[in-house]
């Protein structure tokens, strides 16, 4: 089986933009929204979160949801960008 494609989409080049949007209008910075997240249980360093925003690496499930709740939203307005539509 080939590897799989690291490559990463529309709809997560689109999360990774807003989640750095609606982090830096909540007057959060990398290392504060990492440590949110961390502390609902889900380890997250500001470098994986800046690669994240940067899409150098993929915003997986588990990671948008909790990102999601950190910064007071819903997953789905990460992913359809913001402001909401």
């Amino acid at each position: 089986m080939p590897p799989r494609s690291l490559e990463i989409g529309p709809a997560g080049i689109r999360a990774a933009r807003t989640i750095e949007i609606v982090r830096t209008e909540r007057g959060l910075s990398q290392r504060q929204l990492a440590g949110r997240v961390t502390a609902l249980g889900h380890p997250m360093s500001n470098t994986m979160l800046s690669r994240i925003e940067r899409a150098q690496r993929r915003c997986d499930v588990d990671d948008l949801v909790v990102i999601a709740e950190a910064l007071h939203v819903s997953a789905p307005v990460l992913l359809r960008g913001w402001p909401a539509a």
